[in-house]
């Protein structure tokens, strides 16, 4: 077996989800200037992540579950994952987003697991809070080596794309390494760079 482990914000889908949930409140400036620092390195992941989901409180779930459907993905998605599929790859979405949008787009996409974290709702509202398996800057590299060894994948069998600094964790179990129109930080630890918003170019590699 072979496992391909996709990031999802700016990777499966074009965009951050917390940006657009953001953009409804009025508020996506303020969000989009954090989570551009914590995706180049310059935040705590775990910091950042609390601190832009803080200003989603009060934003009826219903929005955002409308939103989560309605998110563009990046193009060569759908062509990667059955590319990769054919090849005998099980691919599965890892995100320091939210299930909200993961869920949904893992059953569009077909994907064989997907793994996010949690918006705390109350009485139909986003109470500000949130919680989950994807919290921190390691979470993707921990997450991945369990998956390897309850799937009994190796380090050469697998393969991980992603664009920010909470993506860099999975490198390290991984022989191939895609920093997708990524950050620099993740350029400089990739051995396959590509700058072209396409996933479909994946298959290329494999």
């Amino acid at each position: 077996m072979k496992l391909a482990v996709f990031d999802f914000d700016s990777t499966l889908m074009d965009g951050e989800t917390l940006e657009f949930f953001a953009k409804e409140l009025g508020i996506q400036e303020k969000v989009k200037s954090i989570t551009d620092k914590a995706m180049r390195g310059e935040l705590d992941f775990f910091e950042s992540l609390v601190e832009r989901v803080s200003f989603l409180k009060g934003l009826p779930v219903s929005k955002v579950e409308e939103i989560s459907r309605k998110l563009p993905l990046m193009n060569g998605a759908k062509e990667v994952v059955r590319g990769l599929k054919e090849r005998g790859y099980k691919v599965v979405c890892f995100s320091g987003g939210f299930r909200n949008a993961t869920e949904y787009f893992a059953e569009q996409l077909g994907l064989d697991g997907e793994f996010a974290n949690y918006l705390h709702s109350k009485d139909g509202v986003l109470t500000g809070l949130v919680g989950g398996e994807m919290m921190f800057s390691d979470s993707k590299g921990k997450m991945l080596k369990r998956l390897q060894k309850l799937l009994d994948v190796t380090y050469e069998d697998t393969l991980v794309v992603g664009d920010g600094a909470n993506d860099l964790s999975m490198f390290e179990y991984s022989s191939k390494k895609v920093a997708f129109c990524a950050k620099p930080i993740l350029k400089e630890n990739a051995n396959i760079i590509i700058d072209e918003k396409d996933l479909s170019k994946i298959l290329g590699y494999v």
